[in-house]
């Protein structure tokens, strides 16, 4: 039997190392990856009648090099033509690793000191429950925790959502998510 050659055996040996490594992962007891969201999760408003609850969220394995972390919640459905915009929160420190439900709402558990939330679709900072209209097929709500270069981003509650998203694009090092989905009935 031949043995491999080295440079051959170190490219095996860097793939066995790169496979043991470790993915950046987001998780949640409250929600769970293609899997309908409740009701608890559902906005009060626009004609919901939700908790609109933040669902607790945690994550492990972030890249070498993050600084802070960002948390966003997406609907790429939204018949808006660029989707909808549930939550954006960021400036999360380095050493977080979770968020427990219903945090930053009002009445809600505090954020780390220095997160910042901003506008969303609905026009305020917070989040911003499911809420398709009646009828339409399952909305995808994706929420994602972002891994950031940077411990800062120069950015308010004010920042619209193009821009915290770019930011996001613009200094990120990873990104985790989950995929829920959510419908409500027609109406008659």
């Amino acid at each position: 039997m031949r043995l491999a050659s080295p440079p051959l055996a170190l490219f095996c040996a860097s793939l066995l190392v790169c496979s043991l490594a470790q993915a950046f992962e987001l998780s949640s007891p409250d929600i769970h990856d293609g899997q309908p969201l409740s009701s608890v999760e559902e906005y009060s408003g626009f004609g919901c009648q939700g908790q609109n609850r933040a669902p607790a969220l945690s994550w492990k394995d972030a890249p070498a090099g993050t600084q802070s972390f960002a948390i966003t919640v997406y609907d790429p459905d939204a018949p808006t033509g660029s989707g909808w915009w549930h939550w954006l929160l960021f400036n999360l420190p380095a050493s977080s690793t979770a968020l427990p439900a219903a945090a930053g709402q009002p009445g809600g558990p505090s954020l780390p000191a220095g997160s910042v939330q901003s506008v969303t679709d609905y026009g305020v900072p917070g989040f911003g429950g499911a809420c398709p209209p009646a009828g339409d097929p399952p909305h995808h709500y994706i929420f994602t925790v972002h891994a950031l270069k940077v411990a800062k981003l120069d950015l308010d509650a004010s920042a619209m959502p193009a821009l915290v998203g770019y930011m996001l694009n613009a200094n990120s090092l990873g990104k985790a998510s989950l995929t829920a989905t959510y419908a409500r009935p027609a109406t008659n």
